[in-house]
């Protein structure tokens, strides 16, 4: 009993602790925030030169004095009790505090950095009625922006859990901003462009007005990007967040950009030879965004696969499934719409626009995402298993990841199907039980008959894949026949290497024990047995109870254990 005692008071006070630390880094999460609004507000009003402090809003006024005053007061009383104990090295490896820093450092520069691009951006364009407060908000969230990143790159104080999760944020920040500014200021040029080439003017303000704001977010959304990803170093990191921010991020968004754009400029194309009803300036109309964002979407994603090609295999793969869904998605979007305006056409002996409109699309979808759904997935190049590149086929989790994608993808085309079966029938159902308003079974089924045609091929494909590749797998292992139930480890060292040895010598359930006379744990040193040792040690050893013993000089005792209480 009294053995268990302090381990029960030391889980207790652990627990508290936690708990001390996520209401305390709430706390002045929250009034770090309601300080740095109330300044902002007051900064705002002393920025107004010429006007009286209140005017005509005392009530604003007040809140910003007492905001400001109240809370940031009670903010830099509460950091300074938390600052003095991050001095402990339990206070410093919380997570609490790596989610405090991670989460107002996101805060601070999202909002200091929108505010001062927009107020940059209205200034160009000559609006300059609301700029006082963008700086008023810029200047007072840089300030807590420099400051929070002063304490995560302290050497003494610094988080050491998430001290990560700044760069990855700032860089995804940077990335969508500058991409999104460097797409739209691209856009606008080339819109311009195709304006004079189809003599056209636009009303309003000059057009190069939008293109320079455009400029200026990609500008300084390149700024945060470069400041978080070459400089912080971010590009260098490995983690779990690094990898999934350049798959989704990086790869994903450059694919979905790069093929909507892709299919909208050849839809326009195709419009203008086959489709010209509507006026010349309304054709052309999308197609400098959709160039524009083609360019920018195979930019990002040619940069993001070269630089996710540098990294594991796992990696290498999950990029490729993601940018093959996405052109999976284009190319089988196409094939619906395809089948449903060739229904269309054939309900009537006249092709209507609105048909002949949408067959185009489904042309525009499926001859862009065919080609690009094959340059990814490369089907030929996996024959029987092999790999994207026509060898030896994927293995570990490369592998594994590449079925669970069939499998998903099987599936959720399966579901689909389903649903859309289900929808036929009703709406065939409903045709031949309405006898007072018929109208036409191909007009009502051909969109879902549509979908279910292209779900159907999706599901089909990919489930022969997953079929062919699960028969071309090696036989595995015989299955290994457990003969300990129970190990009982008893060790001064570290536990780690000597448990995944007994696990996979036996099979069995591990319990540790740790010597008080062991010395410290550690991850070797003279009393850390041999792996090898001590799985020759385990052989011919069974039993449902086995006691394992690390002596001092790594000498090994296996004791089985009798049954009793």
């Amino acid at each position: 009993m009294s053995a268990v005692r302090p381990a029960a008071v030391q889980q207790t006070h652990s627990a508290l602790s936690t708990v001390r630390r996520l209401i305390v880094y709430l706390l002045l999460f929250a009034l770090v925030l309601i300080g740095a609004s109330g300044l902002a507000g007051l900064l705002d009003r002393l920025l107004a030169a010429g006007t009286a402090l209140a005017a005509n809003d005392v009530g604003g006024l007040a809140r910003s004095l007492a905001f400001a005053l109240v809370g940031g007061s009670l903010a830099a009383v509460l950091w300074w009790i938390v600052w003095r104990r991050l001095g402990e090295e339990a206070e410093r490896a919380s997570l609490a505090w790596g989610l405090y820093v991670a989460g107002i450092y996101t805060v601070a520069l999202i909002t200091f950095s929108t505010a001062l691009f927009g107020m940059v951006a209205q200034l160009v364009a000559g609006e300059s009625a609301q700029w006082r407060p963008s700086l008023a908000t810029g200047l007072v969230w840089a300030g807590v922006w420099g400051w929070h990143r002063w304490m995560w790159l302290h050497p003494g104080k610094g988080p050491e859990r998430l001290n990560g999760v700044p760069t990855v944020v700032g860089s995804v920040f940077g990335f969508i901003l500058g991409a999104g500014g460097a797409a739209t200021a691209l856009g606008g040029l080339l819109d311009a462009a195709v304006q004079v080439f189809a003599v056209t003017q636009s009303l309003g303000r000059p057009w190069w007005v939008s293109v320079v704001q455009s400029l200026v977010w990609a500008a300084g959304g390149g700024l945060v990007w470069w400041w978080h990803w070459i400089r912080g170093g971010g590009r260098l990191l490995l983690s779990g967040l690094a990898n999934v921010a350049v798959a989704v991020f990086g790869v994903l968004g450059g694919c979905i950009l790069a093929l909507s754009g892709a299919v909208t400029a050849l839809f326009v194309l195709l419009r203008l030879v086959f489709d010209r009803t509507d006026p010349i300036s309304r054709l052309l109309d999308p197609l400098g965004p959709a160039v524009a964002a083609a360019a920018m979407g195979s930019l990002l994603w040619t940069y993001h696969a070269a630089l996710a090609d540098g990294r594991s295999g796992q990696m290498r793969q999950a990029v490729r499934l993601l940018a093959s869904g996405a052109a999976l998605v284009a190319a089988a979007s196409g094939i619906g719409v395809i089948v449903n305006a060739t229904l269309g056409l054939a309900e009537t002996t006249l092709a209507g626009t609105d048909t002949r409109t949408l067959l185009l699309g489904g042309i525009s979808a499926l001859t862009i995402g065919g080609p690009a759904w094959w340059k990814v997935w490369s089907p030929t190049g996996h024959p029987d298993g092999a790999g994207p590149d026509g060898g030896a086929p994927p293995s570990g989790k490369a592998a594994g990841g590449r079925r669970i994608y069939l499998v998903a993808v099987f599936g959720l085309s399966a579901v689909v199907a389903l649903v859309t079966l289900l929808v036929i029938g009703y709406q065939a159902f409903e045709y031949l039980l309405d006898g007072a308003n018929r109208g036409s079974l191909a007009g009502r089924v051909r969109a879902p008959l549509g979908l279910l045609v292209a779900t159907g091929l999706v599901a089909g494909y990919h489930y022969g894949a997953w079929k062919r590749e699960r028969s071309a797998l090696p036989p595995g292992p015989p299955p290994q026949r457990r003969t300990i139930g129970h190990v009982i480890l008893v060790t001064g060292s570290d536990p780690a290497p000597l448990s995944r040895v007994i696990s996979e010598a036996s099979g069995a359930r591990i319990t540790v024990w740790k010597r008080a006379d062991g010395g410290p744990a550690g991850s070797g040193g003279p009393d850390q047995p041999d792996p090898g040792q001590l799985a020759r040690a385990l052989e011919g050893v069974s039993g449902e109870r086995v006691l394992v013993v690390i002596g001092p000089d790594a000498r090994i005792d296996v004791v089985p254990l009798a049954g009793g209480e």
